[in-house]
């Protein structure tokens, strides 16, 4: 039987059963056993410090939890989309300056700096040789930083188009074998350790909630449908491509008169380009294209427990957290789940 390490993984053992274990409110002395797996349930977590560049999750561990229960994915397929999306060098930079480690430490460094500027400026008033001064100074500083960390964690519960929707491809692939992957970080003492999160999910019904909210929003709120799905998108860099005949007059021109035998090596021009994560096309497919892109934010929230409380009842059996579709109805489509 696999059980859980000090660092949120799970350790190898010789004999891995199908046994699952559920974090009921995401807390660490709440584990209990299930047989039968329900939406929302945590699998399996695995962990990996960030700080050190030459580690990495453990795969060999993931692939035989995922053989245990029957999951029959191509191991050589996810190991290389969960490479490409979040154990590429600048991925993982871009997820330590994301992290809670480096939030503090920039939340100390605007704090001190500020008190700084502050006090130095109220020095130069005649009421600034009061130690009062100082203590109205200390207060203003620490208001506008508590105010610089709740909106920085605001934008926290939002999606991030850096780390969830790069999960988006792997989410493709597990989605249709009832799993979702979400990615958090937490601090270990001087440790920033990233955890990769399988998460059970049943995406039949949240499929079929979804796919009719869409159907009815088309016939109802075509214009703000469309006006909330085009804040889903990401910047594209794209090689411009010339035709062969303006390319070779391109090169005719820029050739040089008397030859060097020294060949320029020029890059390619590119061009920005702004893609749409969710086309416009039938309701089911742009429902199924929303619980993919979404999945890796909703886990990340839910493991994370900053996930809202649900209005009614929606399609986790054990939880009153939201299920995905609820999720995805309330931040995305800006609607009320019925």
């Amino acid at each position: 039987m696999a059980h859980k390490n000090q660092v949120g993984g799970m350790e190898k053992n010789e004999s891995l059963s199908p046994v699952l274990y559920s974090k009921s409110d995401l807390k660490e002395d709440s584990l209990q056993w299930v047989e039968e797996p329900l939406s929302g349930q945590v699998f399996m977590v695995l962990s990996m410090d960030n700080n050190c560049s030459a580690t990495s999750f453990d795969m060999e561990l993931c692939a035989e939890k995922l053989q245990s229960l029957g999951v029959q994915v191509a191991a050589d397929q996810w190991r290389r989309l969960i490479q490409d999306a979040v154990l590429k060098p600048e991925v993982r930079r871009y997820m330590f300056y994301n992290s809670r480690a480096f939030q503090i430490a920039i939340a100390v460094v605007f704090y001190v700096s500020l008190w700084t500027n502050m006090y130095s400026t109220v020095q130069l008033c005649s009421f600034g040789r009061y130690w009062e001064a100082s203590v109205l100074v200390t207060l203003a500083a620490l208001a506008v930083t508590v105010v610089v960390i709740l909106i920085i964690n605001r934008r926290q519960r939002k999606i991030n188009m850096n780390t969830d929707v790069r999960l988006a491809a792997v989410n493709e692939i597990f989605i249709k074998h009832s799993l979702i992957l979400g990615i958090t970080d937490v601090l270990d003492g001087p440790h920033n350790i990233l955890q990769l999160w399988f998460v059970h999910f049943r995406p039949e019904r949240c499929l079929q909630s979804l796919s009719a909210h869409i159907t009815d929003l088309q016939r109802t709120r075509q214009v703000g449908l469309r006006h909330s799905l085009d804040q889903l998108c990401v910047v594209m860099e794209t090689v411009v491509r010339p035709d062969s005949g303006t390319e070779e007059k391109t090169l005719c021109e820029e050739s040089p008169l008397l030859s060097s035998g020294v060949t320029l090596n020029k890059k390619p021009v590119t061009c920005n380009e702004l893609l749409h994560l969710v086309p416009e096309g039938p309701a089911e497919v742009m429902a199924q294209q929303l619980l993919v892109i979404f999945s890796g934010c909703y886990v990340r929230l839910l493991a994370t427990g900053r996930l809202p409380r649900a209005k009614a009842r929606g399609h986790l059996e054990h939880s009153s957290m939201p299920c995905l579709c609820q999720f995805i109805q309330t931040t995305v489509l800006n609607t009320h789940w019925s």
